[in-house]
């Protein structure tokens, strides 16, 4: 059997989240509700489908669901609860590969992002809980080297960069002039590699993102190894 194809993302999906912006009210989305399954969601679901094979080649401990709910695709709705922003949906994409051993999006994972200003593909651990952080940096002590070579590797260095938050000062215990301070001041540890709109409606989008999950598996490797889950 063929494997799944997918012919990119429809423009429209960008020109929905578009309109969401300007229009960010519950009536308006309800309106539209209709546009948005055709539009967004069904072709998110449809490149969750259309990437699992490929996810299943970089690591066979991801999971790529495409359930409406509870699955990859992030849901719509903000969380208003915290902060001053009470606008009720998210004007963005998100697609969250999680590691079967994971309950959230702090465990290692691999994440799909696109709205109308950037297209993204990040791997890695955002926000981790602090026995997850703590046993990142204990590993980055003992084991510094798989983690110094992966982000070396060429095709990581090629699309990758290093991005999330960062201590202002050294954690406990460690000196502020230790050679890997940078990395354990890390709070994420997130690799990102940015795609452009153009590739994200292309029908190459599949081969796009399975090659820059690839190129990450060094990385990802030394999170899942430092949390005693299986890559």
């Amino acid at each position: 059997m063929a494997p799944p194809s997918f012919p990119g993302f429809p423009k429209a999906a960008i020109e929905f989240l578009l309109e969401l912006t300007e229009n960010n009210e519950r009536a308006w989305f309800k309106s539209e509700q209709a546009r948005y399954e055709a539009q967004v969601r069904e072709p998110a679901l449809a490149f969750i489908r259309a990437l699992a094979p490929r996810l299943t080649r970089v690591s066979s401990h991801f999971v790529a669901s495409d359930r409406k709910v509870s699955g990859s695709m992030m849901r719509p709705q903000r969380d208003t609860r915290f902060g001053g922003d009470k606008t009720p949906y998210k004007t963005n994409v998100g697609i969250h590969f999680r590691h079967e051993a994971g309950k959230d999006v702090h465990a290692p994972g691999f994440y799909f992002h696109f709205d109308p200003a950037e297209v993204f593909v990040a791997a890695g651990m955002w926000r981790p809980d602090p026995p997850a952080l703590a046993a990142v940096r204990a590993r980055l002590l003992e084991k510094p080297k798989p983690y110094l070579k992966a982000l070396q590797e060429p095709e990581f260095k090629k699309w990758f960069e290093l991005g999330g938050e960062s201590l202002k000062r050294p954690p406990a215990g460690v000196a502020a002039d230790h050679p890997l301070l940078l990395p354990l001041k890390r709070k994420d540890h997130i690799a990102m590699a940015r795609l452009t709109h153009a590739q994200l409606c292309s029908p190459k989008l599949l081969d796009l993102v399975e090659s820059r999950l690839s190129a990450t598996k060094p990385f990802v490797k030394y999170l899942c190894d430092a949390l005693d889950v299986p890559f």
